[in-house]
């Protein structure tokens, strides 16, 4: 079910609502992907036997393409969070006008 999908707020408190309601359905998921991709890598990233030196390259983008993965994990719906604030001032702006 979609948080967002088709829904008209009322004031700033349900955007936050609901952006805090979605936050705490996708933060779990997400996580444990990035922790099982990180933990499994940590290996290959630590190598340094036979094949490390074309593994390692391999594994530093990825662990680091987690990274970003957690910081859009944040970012994203803060950023969503603005803006629908920002449409929902401006409606009831046009409104008092």
């Amino acid at each position: 079910e979609q948080v967002f999908k088709d829904r008209s707020f009322e004031s700033v408190s349900e955007i936050r609502e609901a952006v805090i309601e979605a936050g705490l359905k996708r933060i779990r998921p997400c996580l444990m992907t990035i922790s099982t991709t990180v933990f499994g890598l940590m290996p290959i990233f630590w190598t340094s036997g036979r094949g490390s030196d074309v593994m390692q390259p391999m594994a530093i983008p990825s662990i680091g393409g987690m990274a970003i993965s957690l910081i859009t994990l944040f970012i994203v719906p803060c950023l969503f969070c603005a803006v629908e604030e920002w449409k929902w001032s401006r409606e009831r702006f046009s409104e008092n006008r």
